[in-house]
């Protein structure tokens, strides 16, 4: 039996390509990602206000599709034109609030601290994503020529960015280094830092000059290298600028500890997807009494896969 095909819709943030992706693959589907361009003023338009219509994005060059998978509020109205447009049934998945009547797809796909809830919604703990336990351990050994060869053991640093919440400023940076660097001393650890596509250059420099040449900093985007430091670690601390990166992390079961930033703006729903890791017993504060535990592995992404197959299949 032939693979059904997929075009997935996002804004190009690798945080939404991750959970387009990641749904993809664990749905068995071949697809083809797009990068949705809305047209003139439309970028500045919310989706309940725009018509549904081509006039208002870059027309999609793909005809041939049986699902849609979009993320992000400026892909809702090209996902909805295309299904509507399409000569065959095509079934429709929207991750995120799509901020319009959830009827206009088939499933939305949306954490719990999004606090939505619909008949065709499901809720997950956390953001689904792109990872896989298999690509983990195949990967386990890409960072053997990076790495210093001790007995220390290995915590994985990884960071995010700047975003309308949190501010990377060189005191928060600072802060979080600091609190960092005692943990290293406590644990007798050496420190891998694995950066995201929103990492400032001077916060990688900055790191590199702070931890000097008996830790290892990966200085550019290197999914492999994030793959075998997810693998090799026995400590992962995440920026708490990304609830995404804390829920791909979660797939390992390893301890995480999330450095937190002072938020420039209410980050109520922030806070409300850390308070539900802590109550699964996943995330701890960076600075927090140092520990050991353990929690299920977190694989939402197969989970949701699987009901949406059964509706798929019926």
């Amino acid at each position: 039996m032939n693979k059904l095909k997929g075009i997935l819709l996002t804004q190009g943030m690798h945080g939404m390509i991750s959970q387009v992706e990641g749904l993809a693959k664990a749905l068995d589907i071949d697809f083809t990602h797009h990068t949705v361009e809305p047209n003139n003023f439309w970028k500045m338009i919310p989706p309940k206000l725009t018509p549904i219509s081509q006039i208002v994005y870059r027309k999609v060059n793909q005809s041939d599709f049986d699902v849609i998978i979009s993320c992000g509020r400026k892909s809702v109205i090209p996902s909805i034109h295309l299904k509507n447009s399409s000569k065959k049934k095509v079934f429709s998945i929207h991750i995120q609030d799509p901020k319009v009547n959830f009827n206009n797809f088939d499933f939305i796909v949306a954490p719990e601290h999004d606090s939505i809830n619909g008949q065709n919604v499901i809720n997950t703990k956390g953001a689904i994503h792109y990872l896989t336990n298999d690509e983990i351990t195949k990967n386990k050994d890409y960072l053997d020529s990076f790495i210093k060869k001790d007995q220390r053991k290995i915590c994985t640093l990884i960071l995010g960015g700047p975003t309308k919440y949190y501010d990377y400023s060189f005191k928060n940076i600072k802060n979080i280094f600091l609190l960092l660097n005692n943990f290293l001393k406590k644990n007798d650890s050496q420190l891998i830092v694995i950066p995201s596509m929103r990492t400032p250059k001077n916060s990688i420099k900055y790191a590199k000059e702070y931890f000097g040449e008996n830790h290892t900093i990966i200085d550019n985007i290197d999914k492999k290298a994030y793959l075998s430091a997810l693998s090799i670690s026995q400590n992962i601390v995440v920026t708490c600028d990304s609830s995404s990166m804390i829920s791909e992390a979660a797939l390992t079961g390893k301890p995480i500890y999330v450095a937190n930033i002072s938020p420039k703006k209410n980050d109520k729903r922030f806070q409300k997807f850390r308070k539900l890791f802590r109550e699964l017993n996943i995330i701890r504060n960076l600075g927090e009494e140092e520990e050991n535990w353990n929690y299920q592995k977190l694989d939402e992404t197969n989970r949701v896969a699987k009901i949406i197959k059964q509706k798929i299949n019926s």
